[in-house]
């Protein structure tokens, strides 16, 4: 669910396509995006969590920390299984999911008529 809903916001989304080109310093990729960097701190942080960006701290030549951000290599599959495994799992992760088979759906179908 974590993937999901870092995804899920359309400012995370630009923040994805601004990375694609390579990694970018977080002061810029504020400018870029027109938000403060603690905002953008908040959004970096959900998409770190979720593995889709990782962020390194280096040190400038004058003793700065400089705090860049850079795409992880992903790949989202998405359908309506991984929906239903991602929200079972957020509502009750003891829970496994329970299928019903096809032949007992069919009888249960018509004991309903």
């Amino acid at each position: 669910m974590t993937v999901l809903t870092a995804v899920a916001n359309p400012l995370r989304l630009r923040i994805v396509a601004e990375l694609s080109d390579g990694r970018v310093h977080v002061s810029e990729l504020a400018r870029r995006l027109g938000i403060s960097r603690p905002l953008l701190y908040m959004h970096l942080d959900r998409l770190e969590k979720a593995g889709l960006i990782v962020g390194q701290l280096e040190l400038s030549d004058d003793g700065k920390a400089m705090k860049y951000f850079a795409l992880a290599p992903f790949e989202i599959r998405l359908d309506a299984e991984e929906i239903t495994k991602a929200v079972r799992a957020e509502t009750d992760p003891e829970q496994e999911s329970v299928m019903v088979p096809e032949k007992q759906e069919t009888e249960m179908e018509e004991s309903d008529k």
